[in-house]
C-alpha cells in the first residue's frame, strides 16, 4: 500500500474536491471522526467544514493547516469498507492524527478503489502537530497495514520501466483522463518522432489523438495541446483533455523538445536506412495495400494511411516497433512519399525503384507492448486504416504523476493546483 500526504492552507478546496466524487457517484464517505453530523446523513462542503473551524480559528502559525492523504492498495487487493475505516483509524493514530476530526472518504472512479483523508494538523490550542520524520512513520504504518490486512507490499514489488505495458485506451471507460495520462505521459521515453504529426501516428495506434491550439489572453500569446480519445472507428469521442492535465511530458514545449532531440539522433542514423530498405522489399513483393501492409506488420511495423474524402492518399506513416522509432514516408525519401502509394494503389501506376537489400525479421504478434525489451513488439491490426477524423476549476486541477494505469491521476492534479496557489501568494 501507498500512502500520499498533502499539506495546502485551503481546507473548502480539499473537501469540495472529494465532495465532487461523491456529487457524481464516484466516491461516499465511510468513517467520520470527531465530526459533526447531521440527522439526515448528507452533508455539504460547508457542513463538513464546521468541524473543523475551531481549530483553524485556534491556529497560531501554521500556513499549511489542511491534511489531504490517499492510501491506496494494491489493484489487486480486494478490502472491504470495514477494512477501509479500521485501516483509516490505524494510520491516523500511527501519524499522531488519531484525536483530530477527520472524514474519510472511499473514491471509486477508477480502475481500483481507496480512500483520500481529510484533516487538519493543528490541535485545539492551535499548535501543529509534529510531521518530524512523517515519511519514514508512514511508510512503518503502511508496512504494519500491509501485514495486519494481508495486503500486497508495496515495498516487495519491482518498479522497473522495463515492464511498462502500453494498452490502447477504452473511450466507453469512466476513467478516461487515467488512460490517456498513463499513455502520453510515458510514450515519449519509449518512442522517438521527429514532428507532431509523427507523434499523432503513434498516438493513433493507442487510440488517441492530439491536436495544436492556440490563442490569445491577457495580451499574452498562449499555445498548447488538446487529446482527444477514440473510438473504434477513429473518430474522436468525448471531451478533449488539456495537456496540462498530464504534466510536463505530455505539453507542446516538451513534445517539441523531443521532436528537435529525435531529429539529430536519427540524423545519418542507419535505422533510416534498414528500414528504407524492408519498406522497398515490401512494395517491390506487393500490388495491393493490406498485404503490403500485412507483410510490414508480419515485420514488426505497422503502417498508418491517411486519405481525404475523394479517396486520395495524402499522408504515410511507418511505425516501426524494433527500433521504436516513427517514420512519415517522405522523410524516408521520396521514392515512400504518399503520392508513390496512391500512384500505386489508386492508379495502378507501379513505382520504379531499385532492388532493396534483403531484410530478415521473425517476430511474433502481441496486442499490447512491453517496453523496452529487445524482443519485436506488435500494437494492431492496422489493415484497415484510413483517416482518423467543473465542476470548474476543482475537477480539472493540473498535471499528472504516476506510472501505470489505475493512478488517481486527479489527486495529484489537486495537489499541483494548491502548490501553485501557494506559490501566487
Amino acid at each position: 500500500m501507498i500512502a500520499k500526504i498533502g499539506r495546502s492552507s485551503n481546507l473548502y478546496s480539499a473537501l469540495s474536491y472529494n465532495h465532487i466524487k461523491i456529487e457524481k457517484e464516484k466516491g461516499e464517505i465511510l468513517l467520520m471522526n470527531k465530526m459533526i453530523e447531521t440527522t439526515d446523513g448528507s452533508y455539504s462542503v460547508s457542513q463538513l467544514a464546521k468541524s473543523f473551524e475551531p481549530y483553524l480559528l485556534a491556529n497560531r502559525n501554521t500556513e499549511k493547516h489542511t491534511l489531504h492523504i490517499s492510501l491506496n492498495p494494491d489493484p489487486k487487493d480486494k478490502v472491504t469498507d470495514e477494512k477501509y475505516k479500521e485501516m483509516a483509524q490505524q494510520y491516523m493514530t500511527e501519524m499522531g492524527y488519531g484525536d483530530q476530526p477527520f472524514i474519510v472518504f472511499k473514491h471509486t472512479d477508477i480502475d481500483r478503489s481507496h480512500i483520500h483523508i481529510v484533516s487538519v494538523c493543528v490541535d485545539e490550542e492551535g499548535k501543529k502537530i509534529s510531521d518530524q520524520f512523517e515519511k519514514i512513520r508512514s511508510m512503518k504504518a503502511c508496512r504494519e497495514l500491509e501485514n495486519k490486512f494481508g495486503l500486497i507490499s508495496a515495498s516487495s514489488k519491482k518498479h522497473q520501466r522495463d515492464d511498462k505495458i502500453f494498452r490502447p485506451v477504452n473511450y466507453q471507460a469512466s476513467d478516461m483522463k487515467s488512460q490517456i495520462a498513463a499513455v502520453v505521459r510515458h510514450l515519449p521515453d519509449y518512442y522517438k518522432f521527429q514532428t507532431l504529426g509523427e507523434y499523432n501516428a503513434l498516438l493513433y495506434v493507442f487510440n488517441i489523438t492530439t491536436e495544436k491550439v492556440e490563442g490569445e489572453f491577457m495580451g499574452k500569446h498562449w499555445q498548447g495541446l488538446l487529446y482527444f480519445p477514440l473510438n473504434e472507428k477513429g473518430e474522436r469521442s468525448g471531451h478533449p483533455f488539456k495537456a496540462s492535465l498530464f504534466g510536463k511530458n505530455a505539453g507542446l514545449p516538451a513534445v517539441e523538445q523531443h521532436c528537435a532531440k529525435c531529429k539529430t539522433a536519427l540524423k545519418d542514423s542507419p535505422i533510416k536506412h534498414t528500414l528504407k530498405s524492408t519498406i522497398t522489399q515490401a512494395l517491390q513483393s506487393t500490388t495491393d495495400e493490406q498485404t503490403f501492409i500485412k507483410q510490414l506488420m508480419n515485420k514488426g511495423i505497422d503502417v498508418l494511411v491517411r486519405r481525404n474524402n475523394a479517396g486520395r492518399i495524402y499522408g504515410i506513416t511507418f511505425i516501426d516497433h524494433n527500433s521504436k522509432t516513427v517514420w512519415n514516408g517522405s522523410r524516408l525519401g521520396k521514392e515512400l512519399s504518399a503520392n508513390t502509394f496512391n500512384d500505386y494503389w489508386n492508379n495502378n501506376i507501379k513505382p520504379d525503384i531499385k532492388e532493396p537489400v534483403k531484410q530478415q525479421s521473425k517476430t511474433s504478434r502481441t496486442n499490447d507492448v512491453n517496453l523496452p525489451t529487445q524482443e519485436t513488439h506488435y500494437l494492431f491490426d492496422l489493415l484497415n486504416s484510413t483517416e482518423k477524423q467543473e465542476d470548474g476549476l476543482i475537477e480539472a486541477l493540473g498535471g499528472l504523476l504516476p506510472e501505470a494505469q489505475g493512478e488517481d491521476y486527479e489527486e495529484q492534479d489537486f495537489a499541483n493546483k494548491m502548490k501553485k496557489k501557494r506559490r501566487r501568494n
